[in-house]
């Protein structure tokens, strides 16, 4: 049996099946049999459905919030602000797919002549991809789990969605998914097209990943998690694309003028950031960049000192609340103790009482440490922050080249044009999905601009969006139809 639990006292809070192997075929198959009248149908139709499954989110929100505050112990407050964020996101990709965006077509008229400059008349069309199994996160109960972005943005594309439900909000999962079979049923749609797996270990991912249904998979999750998923999607006999946002450490670099301007007031945002939602977001800046030396007159060094110190008293004012689960709170525990086996300077290590929240964590590091040593690199998820000193500039763009691949990348005192602003710049898009040039990283809005993925680890898929209306595009493929006949022509613009 699985166990839902407390996130709090640890007290056990009820008992689920695990789904059974037959069942998971089951449950693809109900989806592939979906597919075939889903992929077909209109914006409207899609729209109907998100906008039912927005209703009927905000209308047991009361007992929901309550249900993932005792899971999560996220608390009432984030809990109902995330809920709003999901309801909006499923209303969004309704207006997406209501304004025909998934069926988008390329005009390319026939050209007279020989090749290269003649051609015949080409259309470009978009094609759902089939059924996508969605992974759903620990740290976003609503946002980005049975009825997240993924599966709002799969459905908008004409796909039907498996959910892989997270064992940390097991009862959360299944009364949202009590809410999503009312909606089908009310419609009048296939259950397959929405429905719910779960089970511990990674047996039951991997056979969803391996089910030739599945056509695509989406993730949430932890680098080792989202690798050992997308290994399985690419060893299949007809390999999947796994669209998967993984660990990120979020580096934050800020410029000595900038801390000698307003470095209290930045400790303050930063520490409050570092704490939020027990560090436990996907955006947490856990790296944080200080350059020792960088232009005249100005004694960098010191002023880095002082906002070091700065930011361990805003720190040591955050009271952080439980972590999602155990097994996320001994993972802190074992990432801030490997800072300290690789020789980190552990500031502010405070040891929690028995049974208490962690407490803030702040270390420091040289550049070169950071670089040398791959154990200073990993994510460690939850309220702590790595303080990297650089001797240079250059050593500053060495620091981000050794993280490789980031969500997000925040450049604070890079507003004025110069040759290292412009070099930090093309440093930070080099290696993030999204660079902030004021605030922090933590917070991610659901825009049409949004980049919420970057290069490995941080995701497995650079070239996508796991937030915004770009994450439609994932579970589409575009085909060309040459020399049309003219009644699919007249369809320009609807299913086919």
């Amino acid at each position: 049996m699985l166990t839902s639990y407390d996130a709090r006292t640890g007290a056990t809070l009820g008992t689920l099946p695990p789904t059974s192997p037959v069942d998971v075929d089951a449950t693809c198959t109900a989806a592939a049999q979906a597919f075939a009248s889903w992929h077909a149908s209109s914006g409207a139709q899609r729209a109907t459905l998100l906008r039912g499954l927005a209703d009927s989110l905000e209308a047991d929100r009361e007992a929901l919030v309550a249900l993932a505050d005792q899971e999560t112990a996220l608390g009432p407050v984030r809990l109902n602000g995330e809920l709003d964020r999901t309801a909006f996101q499923l209303r969004r990709f309704a207006d997406i797919a209501e304004r025909g965006e998934p069926f988008a077509v390329v005009d390319d008229p026939a050209v007279a002549g020989a090749p290269p400059a003649g051609h015949p008349a080409m259309q470009r069309w978009w094609q759902p991809l089939g059924p996508v199994a969605m992974f759903s996160a620990s740290n976003f109960p609503f946002a980005f789990s049975v009825l997240g972005g993924d599966t709002a943005s799969a459905l908008a594309a004409g796909c039907p969605v498996v959910v892989k439900a997270h064992s940390g909000h097991l009862l959360l999962s299944n009364r949202v998914m009590d809410g999503v079979r009312r909606v089908l049923a009310a419609q009048q749609l296939p259950a397959g097209l929405i429905s719910m797996v779960q089970g511990g270990g990674r047996d039951i991912g991997v056979q969803l990943v391996r089910h030739p249904a599945i056509a695509a998979g989406a993730f949430t999750g932890s680098t080792a998690g989202g690798a050992a998923l997308a290994a399985e999607a690419a060893a299949r006999p007809r390999p999947i694309p796994f669209f998967g946002e993984l660990g990120s450490v979020n580096p934050v670099v800020a410029l000595p003028a900038e801390l000698a301007a307003q470095g209290s007031t930045l400790a303050t945002t930063l520490a409050g950031s570092i704490a939020l939602g027990c560090g436990q977001f996907c955006t947490n800046p856990g790296v944080i960049v200080l350059i020792d030396h960088l232009q005249p007159g100005l004694d960098a060094r010191a002023v880095n000192d002082a906002f070091v110190a700065q930011l361990d008293e805003a720190l040591r004012a955050q009271q952080p609340h439980a972590m999602l689960t155990r097994g996320m709170r001994d993972a802190f525990d074992t990432g801030v103790a490997h800072w300290a086996q690789a020789g980190a300077d552990m500031r502010l290590h405070e040891t929690a009482a028995a049974g208490a929240p962690p407490r803030p964590v702040l270390a420091q590091v040289s550049a070169l440490d950071f670089i040398a040593k791959a154990a200073l690199r990993e994510e460690v998820f939850g309220p702590s922050s790595l303080v990297v000193r650089a001797a240079s500039l250059s050593q500053a763009l060495q620091v981000l080249a050794a993280v490789g691949g980031s969500l997000t990348v925040t450049l604070w005192g890079a507003q004025q044009d110069s040759e290292e602003t412009r070099a930090l710049v093309a440093g930070a898009m080099a290696i993030a999905g999204r660079v902030l040039f004021a605030g922090v990283p933590t917070g991610v809005a659901v825009t049409a601009a949004q980049q919420h993925g970057g290069p490995w680890p941080s995701s497995t898929r650079p070239e996508s969006t796991s937030v915004g209306d770009a994450a439609l595009m994932r579970f589409l493929r575009p085909v060309c139809l040459q020399d049309a006949p003219a009644w699919l022509l007249q369809r320009q613009g609807q299913p086919v």
